[in-house]
């Protein structure tokens, strides 16, 4: 058995040689894993799955080492370590390089394989994940735990929805149902629902089993086209349900080894449409059986009890199985090794009826054994023989329609006659059309074993010449191209057959196995002698389209042999392309239609009358470029025109011409093996496959030299390695011992420099020490200096704030004296004011009295004159000028005593007043004073007022002196007053100034400053 050990290597390959599987068992390569250090030590595989091609293994242990397996490229890699045992792994994302692993701390995180970095991490499972299902898409998947079930979104890794159930049901399995839009549920309780993804509601749910037939569904299957589904549990019953009718339709029982199913997955395969036969069965003996459901009959077995299976996987294409075994280490098998019932026909549509006891239930009726042997075909009786012979007979008599007769049902007349009536086949039906008229064979097995030589080695570099964009397409193409040349060898070695095949590839992508049998039926067909002048242009087939072209259209044929245009212009490029690059899809299918429908020869008059039909353009090509490039390019032209001038070609030519002289009758592919193509020069071809034979050997003896050069090479390059490294260690060794040596005397100098920096940092510690009690005595004294100054300081700013408080209340005490100053000067000019105006009224009383007696006078003098003589009048008038004479004065005495005591008051109140304002601070708070000057002010005003009004009398004589007297009597008294309330004013400004003067003594202290003394 090939094995391959792992250990601390993160990529290799996987297998030495060419992959092969072992003669028992059918093991392509077992993959084991030892700790590194410790090969008795083995480090277990758990998990396993295929990516979507089935060409790559995913692989997870125990410490969380995650592998990818590319079983095509045979290499190994390391992608991650997750540092946790992996539950579960899904490999086939949308992103082919991502895959999901569930881990043990019941995350689930996605890696990419190219890269190894970490994509996302999905949390949300309160226990493990048993199962991750990614739907057809690759954008969903649905991770699976015992309590819940939750829908994710792969593109923005954000959970979508959650499925909870009761702790009672718990969830067994939750998955997508292929090419479906639907989930199916699986719960602990037997109940199995559908769930709508878009909507996610209930689509139905799987009605409850027959009596009898109860069991407790642990595992299950669903076949790839969704319509079977396979539930097994603690029983070696299967229960297989019909998804479209939701009925259990039957009931497998497998051998009585069986007591528990543990594992289910069908097998796919390549031909069965989906609609899967075989089913793997993993049961509790570690063992996995597969089966066909169908016959029920077992085909092979994997595992035993000494080496047992734990899990397995199969790949989507159906080539390999792998399974993990009981022993930690992962199992390759190959399917086409281990089966070979998978490769014979389908068993025949016959069931063996039983005679069934009419006690049995219901549920046994349902049920079918699985057996190992083969099914029996009936015996034929001799009746039956003698129908066939009358049914030959039968036919023979009607010959021609039995020819026309095509499977399927259809009749190639009528085929005929339709195609004439619309000129193309329904595209709904055009593929079956095309089936039953090339009579497609549909050989699975032979198709199968060319597929599985593999690549052909003419065509492994086949996207180096045609780098077609999708891979699916250039796969297809060139796995056809393959089976074509291991068909016939001819077709390895024809340059042209990809431009050929590449149509029918694109419309048949999806069949590889119809594909090949098409193009096939092609070569066979219609391109008959083709290949008789290889490697050369079928020359013989290209003069009969020249001949038939010289009949038809003479003069395009001088048109081409004037410009040297040859029939491997004009004809060879629409045949070798059949009209692919000059064609869309609808004219070539159109095409086809009629070529399929005809003889083979009218595949060579489509291309003449193509010619024909383009004649107008051709002939205005006068360049052979101009010619060449028309025939590789579309053209404007009306195809159904070429279809109507093909078959009038094929009735107006004539026989001795017509390529139906030449060509063979369509004959269809044989059945079972595929009929031997050697209609060609077999030496040329052996020759030149002699030749790439040859080259390819000596290219694999150059590079088996070049190998065991190379390995020489290393070998002494490992020896010289050896020895460079055994003196380069000696060398080391000497140049360590001199190092040793160097570095005792570098100790012993370090340590006697570290005594000494000791020594000297003792010093430098003590001399610290003396200057830290220095700086704080030092400190300490700055410490008394700064307080005492800060005490200073503060003494300094008291005086200051006393000062400034001093100078405050003195700057308000000047401001208020200020203010009574300018009160008492306002009061004084009031004061003046009145003493002009009572002057002022005085002398103005003066003047009428004045004027009184004189108009008195007058007025006696008047009478006088009248009543006495002149002499009395004249005397009497200078007595009189005399009296008035005295008076005057006597007047202007009075008022220059009035004005120099008026002087002499004025300057003693000024004097008083300077005296006030020096000691008057509190005049404002002195009410009583002001009180008494505003009486005394009054007072005076009264008595002025008083001395203003005189008493007049209405008789007055010249003679009556009283008038004088009292005006003189007056001015006295009036001087008296004013003399004694000068007086009566002085003393009390003396008493309000000894006042003030005892209430500032009182108020401000003289301040006695204690003796202060300055010291630095």
């Amino acid at each position: 058995m090939p094995s391959r050990e792992l250990g601390g290597r993160s990529q290799g390959p996987l297998w030495g040689r060419g992959p092969g599987p072992a003669a028992g068992g059918g093991v392509i390569v077992n993959i084991t894993h030892s700790a590194p250090g410790s090969p008795s030590k083995t480090i277990r595989f758990l998990n396993v799955a295929f990516d979507s091609s089935g060409d790559s293994l995913l692989a997870g242990d125990h410490q969380g080492n995650i592998y990818v397996f590319d079983l095509k490229g045979n290499r190994f890699n390391l992608v991650q370590r997750t540092m946790q045992a992996c539950t579960a792994l899904a490999f086939n994302l949308r992103r082919k390089t991502e895959f999901l692993v569930a881990l043990a701390d019941y995350s689930i995180k996605c890696f990419d394989t190219e890269t190894k970095e970490l994509v996302s991490w999905m949390r949300g499972h309160d226990s493990s994940v048993s199962s991750i299902s990614v739907n057809g898409s690759g954008r969903y998947a649905i991770t699976t735990s015992t309590d819940t079930a939750q829908l994710w979104d792969l593109d923005t890794f954000q959970r979508k929805r959650k499925l909870n159930v009761r702790h009672s049901v718990g969830i067994q399995k939750v998955f997508f149902l292929p090419l479906s839009n639907t989930i199916l549920s699986c719960f602990k309780d037997n109940s199995v629902f559908a769930w709508e993804f878009d909507t996610l509601h209930c689509k139905y749910q799987l009605p409850t089993p027959v009596e009898g037939s109860t069991l407790l569904y642990k595992v299950f299957a669903v076949t790839r086209d969704g319509r079977i589904f396979v539930a097994g549990g603690k029983s070696n019953h299967l229960h297989l349900w019909c998804l479209e009718s939701k009925q259990l339709i039957k009931i497998i029982q497998m051998p009585t080894k069986v007591r528990a199913v543990r594992h289910l997955e069908f097998l796919p395969d390549s031909f069965d449409g989906g609609s899967n036969q075989v089913l793997g069965v993993l049961s509790q003996d570690n063992m996995m059986r597969f089966i066909n459901i169908e016959t029920c009959k077992l085909l092979f077995a994997i595992g035993s009890h000494e080496e047992g299976i734990s899990t397995a996987a199969i790949s989507p294409n159906g080539r390999y199985i792998a399974s993990v075994m009981e022993n930690g280490s992962v199992n390759l098998y190959s399917v086409q090794a281990l089966t070979q019932e998978a490769n014979k026909p389908p068993p025949p549509q016959f069931k063996v009826v039983e005679d069934w006891p009419k006690c049995k239930s219901e549920a046994n009726k349902l049920t079918m054994k699985v057996t190992s042997g083969r099914s029996e075909r009936p015996w034929k009786s001799k009746g039956n023989k003698i129908q066939t012979r009358l049914l030959k007979v039968q036919a023979n008599t009607s010959l021609e329609n039995k020819e026309n007769e095509l499977p399927g049902g259809l009749n190639k007349k009528r085929l005929q006659a339709l195609l004439k009536g619309y000129g193309e086949y329904p595209a709904k039906y055009r593929m079956f059309v095309w089936r039953s008229l090339l009579q497609l064979p549909e050989n699975h097995l032979a198709f199968s074993s060319l597929i599985d030589k593999g690549t052909h080695s003419a065509f492994v570099n086949i996207q180096n010449e045609y780098p077609i964009k999708s891979r699916k397409l250039l796969r297809v193409l060139q796995r056809t191209l393959s089976a074509l040349a291991h068909w016939s060898a001819i077709f390895g070695e024809t340059p042209y057959i990809p431009l050929l095949a590449f149509p029918f590839v694109k419309l048949f992508q999806n069949n590889q196995l119809i594909c090949f049998e098409v193009v096939a039926t092609v070569v066979v067909n219609f391109c008959q002698h083709w290949f008789e002048y290889f490697p050369n242009p079928p020359v013989n087939v290209l003069s009969m389209m020249e001949n038939i072209l010289a009949h038809h259209d003479k003069e395009l044929l001088q048109h081409f042999i004037k410009y040297n245009v040859t029939s491997q212009v004009y004809a060879w490029p629409l045949l070798e392309t059949l009209f692919s690059e000059v064609l869309t899809r609808e004219e070539w299918l159109k095409v086809f239609d009629n070529i399929f429908s005809n003889h083979p020869s009218y595949f060579l008059m489509i291309v003449v009358a193509y010619i024909v039909c383009s004649r107008a353009p051709l002939l205005h090509c006068n360049q052979r470029q101009d010619f060449e490039y028309f025939f590789h390019h579309r053209n404007n032209l009306d195809i159904n025109v070429v279809i109507k001038e093909a078959y009038h070609f094929m009735e107006a030519t004539p026989p001795d011409i017509h390529p139906q002289r030449v060509l063979d009758d369509f004959i269809p592919l044989t059945k079972g093996q595929y009929p031997v193509f050697n209609k060609y020069p077999k030496f040329i071809v052996d020759y030149q496959s002699q030749e790439w034979e040859r080259i390819r050997q000596d290219e694999i003896e150059y590079l088996r030299e070049r190998q065991l050069m190379h390995e020489l090479e290393a070998k002494a390059q490992e020896r010289k390695a050896e020895d460079e490294a055994w003196y380069r260690k000696q060398e080391l060794l000497r140049e360590a011992e001199e190092q040793r040596r160097k570095m005792l005397v570098e100790e012993e100098k370090k340590l006697a420099e570290q005594r000494q920096r000791l020594a000297a940092v003792r010093r430098e510690l003590k001399v610290k020490e003396l200057q830290f009690l220095d700086a704080s005595r030092r400190r300490f004294l700055k410490y008394q200096q700064d307080q005492r100054q800060m005490e200073l300081k503060r003494l300094e700013d008291e005086i200051a704030r006393k000062a400034s408080m001093r100078e405050q209340e003195t700057a308000a005490t000047v401001q208020d004296v200020e203010v009574r100053q300018m009160e008492l000067e306002s009061q004084r000019q009031l004061f003046e004011q009145h003493l002009i105006k009572d002057q002022e009224s005085s002398t103005q009383e003066m003047k009428e009295e004045i004027d009184a007696s004189r108009r008195k006078a007058d007025l006696e003098d008047h009478v006088v004159q009248r009543l006495m003589e002149t002499d009395r009048e004249e005397k009497q008038k200078a007595q009189m000028w005399e009296e008035v004479i005295r008076k005057k004065a006597q007047l202007e005495e009075e008022q220059k005593a009035a004005a120099a005591a008026h002087e002499h008051r004025k300057q003693f109140l000024e004097g008083e007043m300077n005296d006030v304002l020096n000691l008057a601070e509190k005049l404002q708070r002195e009410d009583a004073y002001f009180e008494r000057l505003r009486d005394l002010k009054a007072g005076r005003t009264g008595r002025g007022v008083e001395f203003q009004q005189v008493p007049k009398s209405g008789n007055v004589c010249l003679n009556d002196l009283s008038a004088s007297e009292s005006s003189s009597y007056v001015s006295s008294v009036r001087r008296q007053e004013l003399a004694c309330q000068e007086r009566e004013l002085m003393a009390e400004v003396r008493q309000l100034r000894q006042k003030l003067t005892a209430q500032a003594r009182v108020r401000h202290p003289p301040t006695h400053l204690s003796s202060t003394k300055w010291t630095t």
